[in-house]
C-alpha cells in the first residue's frame, strides 16, 4: 500500500486532518486501532438518544468547532443550568443552592459529540479508514507496519496520537532522547479521568428544582452535572470520579453502585432506578493513556509542540494531536487546530514540491 499521507489515530484530530486533505486532493490512508473512530470522543447508544462517554462541552470564542458544526450541519444547544446547584460535605450532607460547578455558558451537540465523528467519516473514503490497525513501528524511510502482511510506505507520517501513547511506538532508526523525552512529558488530557453515566425515563432532578450540577467531598463522584440531550431527552446525569484511577481498577461494579446511592443522596430516591448505567474509564484505554496519566496534572497544562518535535526525518514525521497545540490545547478547538497546523504544512510542501519540479 502507498499513500502520500499516513495518519495514525482516528480521533477528531485524525479525521480533520483527513478530511482537509482529502478536500484538498491529498491521499492518505487512516489507521486506528480501535474498532471504531473517535478516540477519546464515545457515546453510550440508549434507546432515546446517544450520552457522550468522552467529552461533552465547548464554549463561545471557538471558531474551529463552531465552524465545523455548521458545515457539518449540526446544532448545537445550550447546557441546562436552571435550578440548584448542590454540594455534598464529607458527612453526605447535601447542602442546595450553592454556586459551585455550574457549567452554565457552555453548549452541547445535538445527538452528542460523536456527531463530529460519525459526519466526518461520512465524508471520507471508507477504503482509506483502516480500523482495528495498530501500528507497530514507523521507519525514517516513510514506512508504516502494521504486521507482517500489512505495511504503507508514505511521503509524510502524521501521528494523531496523544503524545505520550505515540512514545510507546517504535522508530527506525530510533528517535532522539531529546525527541522521546519531550513526547513522554506531555500529560494527555483528561486520560487520568473517570466518567460515570446513569440514564433515566425522564430527568426528574429538573421538576425537583435541581440543575443537575452538584460537588462532592464523599464521593465517589466529586463533579456531577446534568447530561441530558436537547429538551431532556435522553435523560442522564453524569459525573467525574474522585477516586485515584489505581484504587479503581477492577471495582466497576462496585464504583457504579456507590455513584447511583451518591446520586440518590443527592437528587432523591428516583436516581436508584435507571434505565442503564455506563463507566468509562479513560484511565485503562491503551490507545489514550498511558501509566503516567494515572495521576492528571492538578490544573490545566501550558500545551504546545516542543521544539524537539519539529522537523524529525526532516519533516517527513509529525504530530498532530490536541496536547501539542498552542491555541487551546487540550480541547476539541485544541485537536482541530493541530489538524489545521500539520494540513498547511503539507499543502504548503506539496506546492514547493510541484514549484520545482
Amino acid at each position: 500500500m502507498k499513500t502520500e499521507v499516513a495518519i495514525v489515530g482516528g480521533g477528531l484530530a485524525g479525521l480533520a486532518l483527513a478530511d482537509r486533505l482529502h478536500n484538498a486532493g491529498v491521499e492518505f490512508q487512516l489507521f486506528e486501532a480501535r474498532s471504531r473512530l473517535g478516540g477519546r470522543i464515545s457515546a453510550l447508544n440508549t434507546p432515546t438518544g446517544k450520552v457522550d462517554l468522552g467529552p461533552s462541552w465547548f464554549w463561545p470564542g471557538q471558531p474551529r468547532i463552531a465552524g465545523l458544526i455548521e458545515d457539518l450541519g449540526l446544532r448545537a444547544f445550550p447546557q441546562y443550568s436552571a435550578g440548584d446547584q448542590c454540594f455534598e460535605d464529607e458527612s453526605g450532607t447535601v447542602h442546595r443552592a450553592k454556586g459551585f460547578a455550574s457549567m452554565e455558558g457552555s453548549f452541547r451537540l445535538e445527538g452528542g459529540m460523536i456527531g463530529l465523528i460519525e459526519r466526518l467519516a461520512a465524508r471520507l473514503p471508507r477504503d482509506r479508514l483502516n480500523l482495528l490497525s495498530h501500528v507497530n513501528k514507523i521507519t525514517q524511510n516513510g514506512m508504516v507496519l502494521l504486521n507482517e502482511r500489512m505495511q504503507c510506505q508514505a511521503e509524510h507520517i502524521i501521528l494523531a496520537l496523544p503524545p505520550r501513547v505515540a512514545a510507546k511506538l517504535q522508530f527506525e532508526p530510533m528517535l532522539a532522547p531529546d525527541v522521546m523525552q519531550a513526547l513522554s512529558a506531555i500529560p494527555t488530557w483528561m486520560a487520568g479521568h473517570a466518567k460515570f453515566v446513569a440514564v433515566y425515563d425522564n430527568p426528574f432532578w429538573r421538576a425537583a428544582g435541581y440543575s443537575g450540577d452538584a460537588m462532592s467531598r464523599r464521593g465517589p463522584l466529586a463533579e456531577i452535572h446534568d447530561a441530558s440531550g436537547v429538551n431532556g431527552t435522553p435523560a442522564a446525569l453524569f459525573g467525574f470520579l474522585g477516586v485515584p484511577a489505581a484504587q479503581r481498577f477492577g471495582r466497576a461494579e462496585e464504583i457504579k453502585a456507590a455513584a447511583l446511592q451518591q446520586l440518590a443522596r443527592i437528587f432523591g430516591s428516583d436516581a436508584m432506578r435507571p434505565v442503564t448505567t455506563a463507566l468509562m474509564d479513560w484511565a485503562f484505554e491503551a490507545e489514550t493513556a498511558t501509566d503516567r496519566d494515572h495521576n492528571p496534572p492538578g490544573g490545566h497544562p501550558s500545551y504546545g509542540l516542543p521544539p524537539a518535535l519539529e522537523k524529525i526525518w526532516d519533516a517527513r514525521l509529525q504530530f498532530a494531536s490536541t496536547e501539542i497545540a498552542s491555541d487551546m490545547g487540550g480541547l476539541m478547538e485544541g485537536a482541530l487546530y493541530s489538524a489545521e497546523r500539520v494540513s498547511a504544512q503539507i499543502l504548503g510542501a506539496r506546492t514547493q514540491d510541484y514549484g520545482a519540479s
